[in-house]
């Protein structure tokens, strides 16, 4: 990667525990587990790249369509991880920042991510951004909402600046990984220049030389921003 194409933002869509987990043979709640701790671990690596922000697509608001038994599974994985893994990246620097519609969280959890957020509100080496109850579509119509309520003039800023999302840089690379190819509703506006990776490796696979390629495959491209 030559020298000043450091990006600023990575976006990840973590695509594939599920057939990961079908994959070897393991049950699809494995899969999940194995998908957290990834995450966990490639927050590590995006850190130690002096990148200095990463978003996650963890949790769609149609992942609440779910059967009940793996919502309820996903949202202790998520209570175990913030009480834990999430800390301990707390105390290497890492700020942990949950957007989405978070008041389809139950209390608990909603207590719990308050918390996390709160210990890690003063690093700096990275902002790990986890979209929790996240729609793209959702958060450009809350922040519409927002403008037109405040009677300020509807404007690219003035919207931005209700985002979810608006103390985050736009992306300058979004990854999908599990062979599919779609956005699926994450950080639509960000994307808009975004460069996209959609990758076969399954989550749970991501690998620090998987993530190696793709950053010296985003080096080698001409970013004109329609110029």
């Amino acid at each position: 990667m030559e020298k000043g194409q450091t990006p600023a933002c990575i976006g990840i869509i973590l695509d594939g525990n599920r057939r990961w987990a079908k994959k070897v043979g393991l049950p699809k709640f494995e899969g999940h587990r194995r998908g957290y701790a990834r995450l966990i671990e490639c927050a590590r690596w995006v850190r130690d790249r002096n990148i200095k922000h990463l978003a996650v697509f963890a949790f769609s608001i149609e992942n609440w369509n779910r059967e009940a038994s793996e919502v309820a599974y996903l949202m202790g994985l998520l209570m175990k991880m913030a009480k834990e893994a999430l800390l301990e990246l707390a105390k290497e620097g890492v700020r942990i920042r949950f957007i989405g519609k978070l008041d389809m969280l139950s209390e608990a959890v909603r207590k719990t991510i308050l918390s996390v957020e709160k210990q890690s509100e003063k690093n700096e080496r990275l902002t790990l951004w986890i979209c929790l109850s996240y729609g793209a579509r959702t958060e450009i119509t809350a922040a519409a909402k927002e403008v037109a309520s405040l009677g300020e003039e509807m404007t690219e800023d003035t919207l931005r600046k209700h985002f979810w999302s608006a103390d985050m840089p736009d992306p300058d690379i979004i990854v999908r990984t599990g062979n599919e190819y779609r956005l699926s509703n994450f950080l639509l506006w960000q994307a808009a220049y975004s460069e996209l990776f959609f990758i076969d490796t399954l989550w749970p696979e991501f690998s620090e030389s998987v993530l190696d390629h793709i950053l010296e495959e985003y080096g080698k491209r001409e970013r004109r921003m329609g110029k």
